[in-house]
């Protein structure tokens, strides 16, 4: 049996100019422009003329990444065609991912994650916070590492990967007091403290967001960032969607349960590389692809119809 997983990725991953490609497919233009007015803001140029700096934006680039998903994702057609066996997503990719699994539509998916990543901004603007990816090292050692320096293991990635986050001065600490074994410590292009207790005040903005949409039980498997798990119903995707804010991200548990499922591939969403490049580390054997622009989609087609359900 062969298990197809549709993933969508998180901040960070966004690059300038990405988004400009994929406008170019039959009424994509005219999608993201009904989506721009619809949350106040012009996903088009942020999407496709903005510098490193505004796209950075917390504010900016959730909303970006989700729009860049779903419309990545729709090039393949709907949920029925490509059939995935699972579907998950990477911190703010897990909105793109209760798309695919039919919990949330376009606009309530695009809505909540403008409100999001407003909310988190504000909340990173509290104290001057970061994220920085170790790089190698044991994970036991590496945990132990950071709580001492007052540092949260925000997300979990697997395949050797953790990121670290707290104030921009705990991580200058930990620049130059790395744990042992770690080969390299790089800051990401975040703005804040993701899935830790800086964010906080988000989570009460968010919550009252979640509280007006009507959520649908998912189509597929859709498989949690906090542990994992696979959710049954939309409200629990949506109260996960919300906790997660100021929660640790355990993709590497994700992909525990992507090899339980048996997958046997992986096809990462627009802007796709940072999923792909993880699962070729912890899945080995599954076979990955990533959707970086419209020139990818026959080969993820070929690999659609080799795997899906």
């Amino acid at each position: 049996m062969r298990v197809l997983v549709l993933v969508a990725p998180g901040q960070g991953a966004q690059t300038p100019g990405f988004l400009t490609p994929w406008l170019e497919l039959p009424g994509a233009a005219d999608r993201v422009a009904a989506w721009s007015d619809a949350i106040g803001l012009d996903l088009a140029h942020y999407g496709t003329q903005a510098d490193a700096d505004a796209i950075r934006d917390t504010s900016v680039a959730q909303p970006l990444l989700v729009a860049a998903g779903i419309l990545s994702a729709s090039a393949l057609g709907d949920t029925a065609t490509i059939a995935p066996g699972a579907v998950a997503g990477h911190s703010v990719g897990e909105i793109t991912a209760a798309v695919f699994a039919g919990v949330l539509g376009d606009a309530a998916a695009l809505t909540l994650v403008r409100k999001r990543g407003l909310a988190m901004a504000d909340a990173a603007a509290i104290t001057e916070t970061g994220m920085s990816a170790l790089l190698g090292g044991d994970h036991d050692v590496s945990v132990a590492h950071l709580e001492k320096l007052g540092l949260t293991p925000a997300n979990v990635n697997g395949a050797g990967q953790i990121v670290a986050a707290g104030t921009l001065e705990q991580l200058a600490v930990l620049n130059e007091d790395k744990p042992e074994g770690v080969r390299k410590v790089v800051p990401l292009k975040v703005a804040g403290a993701f899935h830790t207790h800086h964010m906080a005040p988000a989570v009460d903005a968010l919550a009252k967001a979640a509280a007006d949409l009507t959520p649908a039980d998912p189509t597929v498997p859709y498989v949690s960032n906090k542990d994992g798990q696979t959710v049954g119903t939309g409200a629990e995707v949506l109260e996960r969607l919300v906790g997660q804010v100021a929660n640790p991200v355990r993709w590497d548990l994700c992909m525990e349960t992507f090899k339980e499922l048996g997958a046997t591939a992986l096809i990462e969403v627009c802007p796709g590389g940072t999923l792909v490049g993880l699962a070729k580390r912890a899945l080995p054997g599954v076979r990955t692809l990533a959707l970086k622009t419209p020139d990818d989609l026959d080969a993820a087609r070929e690999l659609i119809a080799e795997h899906s359900a």
